[in-house]
């Protein structure tokens, strides 16, 4: 609230897991890293991984004119997970 006097609005994005090379580091194998995102996919309910497409354009929702009424929200771009 105190920043609202400069016209600052507060928001943030929380991602899934989101299909990137991000998986493939810490893993030793391609199918490690497969497995890794088998696992991310059936752990969500819309069955897959998000894609960096989808966090950006919800970033993009969150600093445009659009969400200009919004402030101190959460966007949860999960899949779902906290549903479950």
């Amino acid at each position: 609230m105190e920043l609202k006097e400069a016209g600052i609005r507060v928001n943030t994005l929380s991602p899934g897991a989101i299909e990137t090379s991000i998986i493939d580091g810490p893993l030793k194998t391609k199918d490690e890293a497969d497995g890794a995102r088998k696992m991310f996919a059936g752990m969500t309910p819309l069955g897959r991984m998000g894609r960096p497409a989808e966090m950006a354009a919800a970033a993009l929702f969150l600093a445009s004119d659009e969400s200009s009424f919004s402030t101190g929200m959460d966007l949860v771009a999960d899949g779902g997970v906290t549903q479950v």
